[in-house]
C-alpha cells in the first residue's frame, strides 16, 4: 500500500497494473467478483466527494461537456478515487482470504506492540460471547412483555448496555485471573509455521508493485 500511496495518479500505467494485480488476487483467493465489488460501495461517501473536487482548485482549467473544471481538482478527485479503491479492495481480500488468527500473527511479525496485538486478540474472541449475552438479554426483556415504542424504551436500553457492560467487565476480570493461574506471561502462544516461505509469499506481490511502478514512471 506504501507503493501505491507514493505513486503519482498521473503515472496511470502504474495504477492500471496495481488494478490488474488486485483483479489476480481475487481469482488466486477465490472470492466472487459480485462479493468483493458490493463490499467496495463502502468507499461511495469518499467517491462522491471526489466528483466535487474539480469544481474547486486553482490554475490551468478544462472544458468537459461545457463545464469548467479545474485540471488540478481533476487529478486529485481521480487519485482519490484510484488509491481509495486499491485500498478498500485490498482490505477486502486481506479479510476474505485470511484468517483473524492468522492477521494477528501478521501483526507480531509486524512489531505492532504487544498490548495492542493482545487487545485486538481478547476483542475478536469474545465479540461472539458479548453479542450472545446480549441476545439473551433481549430474550429476557421481551418474555416479561418489553416492547420497544420509541424514546419512552430509551431508559431501559440503556440499563441493559449498562448492565451488559458490567457483566463484560467482570467476565473479563475472571478470564484475566484464569489466564495468570495458567502461567500467562502477557502474549498468546505461536503456532510452528515456516518463516521463510510465508515471508517470500508476502513478499511477490510488493517486490512486483515496485518493479512496476519504477518501470512505468521512466517510461
Amino acid at each position: 500500500m506504501i507503493v501505491v500511496v507514493a505513486t503519482p495518479i498521473r503515472n496511470w500505467l502504474a495504477h492500471i497494473v496495481f488494478f490488474l494485480m488486485l483483479l489476480l488476487l481475487i481469482r488466486l483467493a477465490k472470492l466472487p467478483y459480485r462479493t468483493v465489488f458490493l463490499r467496495s460501495l463502502v468507499e461511495i461517501p469518499f467517491v462522491l466527494f471526489a466528483f466535487l473536487m474539480p469544481f474547486f482548485g486553482t490554475g490551468s482549467k478544462l472544458k468537459v461537456l461545457g463545464i469548467e473544471l479545474y485540471e488540478s481538482g481533476l487529478w486529485a478527485g481521480a487519485g482519490i478515487i484510484a488509491k481509495g479503491t486499491i485500498g478498500v479492495v485490498t482490505a477486502i481480500i486481506l479479510s476474505g482470504s485470511t484468517t483473524a488468527r492468522e492477521i494477528l500473527g501478521g501483526l507480531e511479525k509486524l512489531r505492532v506492540p504487544a498490548p495492542l496485538v493482545s487487545i485486538a486478540t481478547f476483542m475478536l474472541r469474545y465479540l461472539n460471547v458479548i453479542n450472545d449475552e446480549l441476545g439473551r438479554m433481549k430474550i429476557a426483556r421481551e418474555s416479561r412483555g418489553f416492547e420497544e415504542r420509541g424514546l419512552k424504551s430509551w431508559r431501559i436500553l440503556a440499563q441493559t448496555v449498562g448492565a451488559l457492560f458490567i457483566r463484560s467487565y467482570e467476565r473479563g476480570e475472571r478470564v484475566y485471573l484464569a489466564m495468570l493461574s495458567r502461567g500467562f506471561a502477557g502474549a498468546m502462544p505461536r503456532l510452528a509455521e515456516d518463516k521463510k516461505t510465508n515471508w517470500l509469499v508476502a513478499l511477490i506481490l510488493p517486490g512486483v508493485a515496485v518493479t512496476l511502478s519504477f518501470i512505468s514512471g521512466a517510461l
